[in-house]
């Protein structure tokens, strides 16, 4: 199905909608990037991980990684240690069993929103983005590759 919509300069564009099960073997994801703030009077952030969740995959994971020389830049003070046993919880929760504490029991889809809910603390996530993968594990890595590192 095409719908045509006109810009405000005038010129047609497409804009293809993909209806369930038209997709080929690719699925909804939903995607939000992990960002450290170091001094939240400054503003400042990095990029620090990816949190995805494919709810037709059962999957909720996230891949992170820490530029310790970019956060340090940020804020020479900056918590490395607990920076890291944070981002370190994030990707125990979203592997669920015993390391991932309380939300153990918890499916993908509860543990996703727990960890996208806004909050204030130096590692916080970002606004949640969609997306359409076949395999929702190489997407995260993608998306670490590409936002992150």
């Amino acid at each position: 199905m095409n719908e045509h919509h006109i810009h405000m300069a005038g010129s047609v564009v497409e804009r293809h909608i993909i209806r369930g099960g038209q997709g080929g073997d690719r699925e909804v994801y939903e995607y939000a990037l992990l960002r450290v703030v170091p001094r939240v009077e400054r503003g400042e952030r990095i990029n620090a991980g990816v949190l995805v969740y494919c709810r037709a995959r059962g999957y909720v994971g996230a891949r992170t990684h820490l530029d310790e020389a970019r956060l340090l830049a940020l804020d020479p003070d900056a918590d490395v240690a607990g920076v890291r046993a944070a981002l370190g919880a994030v990707e125990r929760i979203c592997a669920g069993g015993d390391e991932a504490g309380q939300a153990a029991g918890d499916d993908a889809g509860r543990r996703f929103r727990w960890l996208i809910a806004p909050r204030s603390t130096v590692v916080r996530p970002g606004p949640v983005h969609t997306g359409l993968t076949a395999d929702p594990v190489a997407e995260t890595e993608r998306l670490l590759d590409l936002l992150v590192r």
